[in-house]
């Protein structure tokens, strides 16, 4: 088992376009509605390759390999690379709560404890203006929620 970081900054209005966030499921049907099979067309042509986040964080993997920021074979080094994520946009944070110092500690203690028992790790903040910021971690080889995903890196 490994991990895989992933991050994206990027407009807020890029990341609410949820149908590009989504893999392209089943082929339809040719009695499917015209919306559904441009929407499935659409999906196959841009999901694979674009670098918005994922709705399901295990999703990452169905990304092209150029996408992963970085690899770890354990939690605490995952860990250490989002706390650098954190640290990094901190200060441009929409909240000031958000970038509390206490508040991020704890965030990459729980991703750490999380990655130990092989689940995924998916934060997101706004940052000032109209910005959003993503961080992920996603455990690999293989990954608990989307077991026959294969790893991007192989």
């Amino acid at each position: 088992m490994h991990h895989h970081g992933y991050a994206w900054v990027g407009e807020k209005a890029a990341f609410d376009k949820e149908g590009l966030r989504r893999p392209p499921g089943e082929q339809p049907t040719a009695t499917s509605p015209e919306d559904v099979r441009q929407r499935h067309r659409q999906a196959a042509a841009e999901f694979p390759y674009s670098d918005l986040p994922p709705l399901q964080t295990a999703h990452w993997l169905m990304k092209p390999a150029s996408l992963v920021r970085g690899t770890w074979e354990e939690p605490k080094e995952a860990g250490e690379w989002v706390g650098l994520q954190l640290a990094q946009f901190a200060p441009r944070f929409g909240s000031i709560q958000d970038a509390e110092a206490t508040r991020l500690v704890l965030l990459v203690k729980s991703a750490v404890e999380r990655l130990t028992w092989g689940g995924d790790v998916s934060l997101g903040h706004y940052l000032s203006g109209k910005v959003f910021h993503s961080v992920a971690v996603v455990t690999c080889s293989p990954n608990r929620a989307e077991r026959h995903l294969p790893c991007p890196l192989k």
